[in-house]
């Protein structure tokens, strides 16, 4: 038996699509060097900017589309015309006005669980992306806090968990990344409810947490309430 009073949700690949924007503004981003290096050679420079430069820029569309640019004057020897970094910033405005879609059972999720329990949305990424894809997906009203970080740590979860709830022991994270959302609220000492999206960033990838009893997989959102019944 489990005292839940308290569900986390992360946002991005969890409440609604993001990486697989990303992932085409990365074919994109490809064709536009093609004359200098194939995709996957470019691809691997492109992580390496973009693993070097997450601490200094964080999360988020303004970082990525910095790193392309740095990426792109790296594989050009510094001869990248100046039109093809117009249109890296153009790619990156595009992923900044890209319309937010909920995945599929999120909102009935969403609707179950938000009368027996505290919701709070955590996210990280870019304080203006951020709020514009919460208000623009409509999911903004059933929480009862919003919070966006630049990092999800132990320290985060503890510190969130107690301002919304009766601290981590009585929560749940429910997440797509098993290294920002799932392991470091594990530690703290939450339930981690692991939803796996179907593409993971390279940077965010990371393995299953084996004997930890307060962790669970499910195949899609919408068994968060059974999951949740089971627990009482």
């Amino acid at each position: 038996m489990a005292t839940i009073t308290t569900l986390g949700f992360d946002a991005d690949d969890t409440l609604w699509h993001s990486e697989r924007v990303f992932r085409l503004t990365e074919e994109r981003f490809a064709g536009l060097l093609s004359n200098y290096t194939d995709k996957d050679r470019l691809n691997e420079r492109l992580l390496a900017a973009e693993r070097r430069n997450v601490l200094h820029y964080g999360y988020g569309v303004k970082g990525f589309t910095l790193s392309m640019i740095e990426t792109a004057i790296e594989v050009t020897g510094g001869e990248v015309h100046a039109d093809v970094i117009a249109e890296i910033l153009e790619t990156g405005r595009d992923m900044l006005n890209h319309p937010v879609e909920p995945l599929p059972c999120v909102e009935e999720t969403l609707q179950a669980v938000k009368g027996d329990y505290r919701l709070v949305l955590i996210t990280k990424g870019d304080l203006f992306d951020q709020e514009r894809k919460i208000t623009a997906s409509g999911l903004d009203i059933h929480f009862d806090g919003i919070e966006i970080v630049s990092e999800k740590s132990v320290a985060t979860y503890e510190t969130l968990f107690a301002r919304h709830g009766s601290g981590p022991r009585e929560a749940m994270m429910i997440g797509n990344s098993l290294k920002s959302d799932i392991l470091p609220a594990l530690e703290a000492g939450a339930f981690g409810a692991h939803v796996p999206y179907d593409f993971t960033w390279a940077l965010e990838q990371a393995e299953d947490p084996l004997g930890a009893d307060r962790f669970h997989r499910l195949d899609h959102i919408g068994k968060v309430p059974h999951l949740l019944a089971r627990l009482r």
